[in-house]
């Protein structure tokens, strides 16, 4: 009797846990679905449109690119951790390069409902290298257009969990951060002067720079993405994400320039290095670079949208691992 009693004990405890588990996976994926190829498309063709000149670090473009940041979170009930209505962290002309005038980082964050002094960070770019000397504007769709639009969808599907009683346990930060193009500056001033939240109770950063295009090795064939940075301080991290990908969206992950002997040195120029430098385990995404980097032909038409529907969803099903799971990953 007491063993059918124990035995019928276990049978009901797993039942409920695996409901549970099953429970938090559903909600991931009714979450996901909200981010769509028509909306990234449509916010991009505004963020990469002419009007905002390349969004040059402090020039008018740049700043028109920060409003429309902000007029989004605004309408989408998703606030500002820097003060009520205040989503801009300024980064002053004296901490950038010579000639460089102000310019802001954006952000935006959800609270924790459970842990909200941990924070999960969310990061892309959202300055561009501006007008070239003969006036054509570089429109920077692809760099980084579509790691900027993702975020606001990511953030996007976490108000409407938050919204159904299904928020994120820890606190996530969407950062869009300037100046990157000028040396990770934007970043820089988040992490090394004026990090609204302490970088100790920092638990990841997810960071986003190029996600919409497609590289010559890959031209043809399936969705893929680099990850550049996911093993370098946290093995556990790497683990969770492949899983993450193996059980969600199953892209073809790419590693090609995770290799320390790698000469491009992806990992050191992206926002996502400010971060590791300071022991913060890290995950860079992108799509490697095409014949229209950093060039006027780098505009909205030539992005593969159902491609970067499934990246970003990638990403939000990463971060919700994250944000919802028991413990941070471990730094090694």
């Amino acid at each position: 009797m007491t063993l059918i009693c124990i035995s019928l004990l276990f049978t009901s405890c797993n039942g409920k846990s695996q409901n549970k588990t099953e429970t938090t996976s559903n909600s991931a994926e009714t979450y996901a679905e909200k981010i769509t190829a028509k909306n990234l498309k449509k916010n991009l063709y505004i963020y990469a449109s002419d009007e905002f000149e390349g969004r040059g670090t402090g020039e008018p473009g740049q700043k028109k690119a920060v409003e429309f940041l902000k007029d989004f979170y605004v309408a989408n009930n998703i606030p500002s951790p820097i003060a009520e209505g205040n989503y801009f962290q300024k980064v002053p002309a004296s901490f950038l390069p010579s000639g460089t005038k102000d310019s802001e980082n954006v952000l935006a964050y959800i609270k924790g409902s459970e842990k909200p002094d941990e924070i999960l960070v969310i990061s892309a770019h959202l300055d561009h290298i501006g007008v070239s000397s003969n006036g054509d504007i570089n429109n920077g769709a692809d760099d980084d257009g579509s790691g900027t639009v993702a975020i606001l969808e990511i953030a996007k599907a976490f108000k409407a969990a938050e919204l159904d009683g299904k928020g994120p346990k820890r606190s996530i930060l969407f950062l869009h951060v300037t100046a990157e193009e000028i040396g990770l500056q934007g970043s820089k001033y988040y992490t090394d002067v004026e990090p609204i939240f302490p970088l100790e109770n920092t638990v990841t950063d997810l960071n986003i720079d190029m996600i919409g295009r497609v590289d010559d090795k890959h031209e043809g064939g399936d969705n893929y993405l680099y990850l550049i940075g996911s093993d370098k301080l946290s093995q556990e991290l790497h683990d969770v994400s492949e899983a993450v990908n193996k059980k969600y969206v199953n892209l073809d992950l790419d590693y090609t320039y995770n290799d320390e002997n790698d000469p491009n040195r992806f990992y050191y120029r992206s926002d996502h290095y400010n971060f590791a430098k300071h022991n913060i385990p890290v995950i860079f995404y992108f799509n490697g670079t095409h014949d229209d980097y950093h060039k006027p032909s780098d505009t909205p038409d030539k992005i593969n949208y159902e491609f970067l529907e499934t990246r970003t969803r990638l990403v939000f099903y990463t971060a919700w691992e994250l944000a919802n799971r028991e413990n941070p990953v471990k730094l090694d």
